[in-house]
């Protein structure tokens, strides 16, 4: 079976469920208010963002929301992730528990920070 492939953000989240698409309006709100200057894309066919570099991706998956915000900051929030499945650079935000809005805030936050750095 062939995915879809989306040209915009607003095409990616209308294919969803609306409840599903809430959440992801959600966490794109969150993305654009903490990065604000940030590109917006489409980029592996997924939602994507970047500055100067890629800042963060996020998805939807059969059971949960997908994070993607590099491997530096799942390290920094480790201990903050320890109740979600979460790999090097991923995090798994399954869909029948509260997403966790605040840490996503502040994951995109500390990417920014880390991107004007650079």
């Amino acid at each position: 079976m062939e995915s879809k492939k989306f040209k915009t953000v607003d095409e990616y989240i209308a294919s969803f469920p609306p409840d599903v698409g809430v959440i992801l309006e959600k966490v794109r709100g969150i993305v654009r208010k903490a990065a604000p200057g940030a590109e917006e894309r489409i980029s592996y066919g997924m939602p994507g963002y970047k500055l100067k570099h890629n800042l963060v991706y996020f998805a939807a998956h059969k059971g949960h929301i997908g994070l993607y915000p590099t491997p530096s900051a799942t390290g920094a929030f480790a201990k903050e992730l320890e109740p979600y499945e979460s790999g090097k650079g991923s995090i798994k935000f399954p869909l029948d528990e509260p997403i966790p809005y605040d840490l996503i805030r502040r994951i995109v936050e500390f990417r920014v920070r880390e991107e004007a750095g650079k």
